[in-house]
């Protein structure tokens, strides 16, 4: 999980505008610096699908969201199917940058009744873990993403497990990480998860908490957290921060306490006319809340 340097990240942060959470924007600063690694990223999902990459960059960068997972089949167009010149290109736009290319988000699932499908969703997932690997990207998100009735449960979360090993040792060759989308109707319940992450015991299978309603379920948000923080990847899923169908202030302070350097993403869901100025309160939001962590 590779980051900017603390001297770097305290200088962003003594941009921090509009911290009401504080008394002051230096004091604030420095706190948020020296308690937390955790870094703002950008999930391309809605408000950055239709942007082409020199656009992406620019206005994460003007944003300073200096982290982003690509969702595959967006505008931007970073997919396997591009040659070496177009991945080396790639590469480059985001190390001539702040930016840094987190990874690539995929929908490749591996709950399949067809084992053919099964086996078709891994060789795919292989292709993105290269591409990854060639345009400078940390790790590949894929999804669960189902359980069938037709099927035992036990036999579908062995299969995912199992799908996910494959992919994390070849993922480890190259210096991919496998992150595991909290995801599905029936999936996406965090027990589940456990159970799937037990049977993919490779270390580099990994998961991405997704912020779904179904955290709360059950035992309630701590207890589904606690169920799976030891097996967190790099990357974790947030909507919109200020909203408040969820408890992302409690997702935070747990996150700092336990010491995460890894990206907090927005996928966020609304449709804002400036995505741009969004970009930026939600930035402001983030200081806010790690500030107040």
């Amino acid at each position: 999980m590779s980051g900017i340097d603390r001297k770097t990240f305290l200088k962003e942060m003594s941009l921090l505008a509009g911290a009401t959470l504080v008394s002051g924007t230096s004091w604030a600063s420095e706190s948020v610096g020296d308690k937390s690694a955790i870094k703002l990223g950008f999930v391309t999902y809605l408000w950055g699908k239709d942007w082409d990459l020199s656009t992406l960059i620019k206005n994460c960068a003007d944003a300073r969201i200096l982290g982003v997972e690509l969702r595959v089949e967006h505008a931007h167009g970073v997919m396997p199917e591009l040659n070496a010149a177009q991945r080396q290109d790639v590469k480059k736009r985001f190390a001539d940058s702040p930016v840094k290319l987190v990874g690539l988000g995929t929908n490749q699932q591996f709950d399949y009744v067809d084992q053919a499908q099964v086996k078709a969703s891994i060789e795919r997932a292989k292709e993105f873990i290269r591409l990854s690997a060639d345009v400078g990207g940390t790790g590949v998100k894929v999804k669960p993403n189902a359980l069938h009735k037709e099927v035992p449960v036990e036999k579908t979360i062995t299969q995912i497990g199992e799908s996910l090993n494959e992919l994390a040792r070849y993922g480890a060759e190259l210096g991919q990480q496998i992150r595991l989308e909290v995801h599905g109707e029936e999936t996406q319940e965090l027990p589940m998860t456990k159970r799937i992450m037990d049977v993919a015991n490779h270390p580099n299978a990994t998961i991405c908490w997704n912020c779904n309603p179904q955290d709360l379920n059950g035992k309630g948000f701590e207890s589904n957290f606690n169920l799976v923080k030891d097996r967190f990847g790099a990357t974790c899923h947030v909507r919109e921060l200020d909203r408040t169908d969820y408890p992302y202030q409690s997702l935070l302070n747990n996150l700092v306490k336990m010491n995460y350097n890894g990206w907090v993403l927005l996928e966020c869901h609304t449709n804002p006319t400036d995505k741009l100025k969004s970009m930026k309160e939600q930035r402001t939001v983030f200081d806010q809340m790690i500030a107040k962590a």
